[in-house]
């Protein structure tokens, strides 16, 4: 039961990976439904509801992503089995 320093680098940059997309979900699914409070007229109502739809994706990707790396970061640190 040794840590992996390989994986552990790996896990590492997902971990700085997943970070990143901590902060910038939020933000998107913030300016997602800003831009639906501002925006009235037919083609830029569109855009605030293709940002939403993305923003939700992100979301769940994120979501998933945190999982993927915390499943990497324990395998690195305790070993699969």
């Amino acid at each position: 039961m040794s840590t992996d320093f390989n994986l552990l680098g790996k896990s590492l940059i997902r971990l700085g990976i997943l970070v990143f997309l901590f902060i910038i979900t939020p933000i998107t699914i913030t300016m997602a439904f800003k831009a639906l409070d501002k925006f009235t007229a037919a083609p830029e109502i569109y855009f605030a509801y293709a940002l939403i739809i993305a923003a939700i994706v992100a979301l769940i990707f994120t979501i998933f992503y945190a999982f993927k790396t915390f499943s990497i970061l324990k395998n690195a640190i305790f070993g699969s089995k």
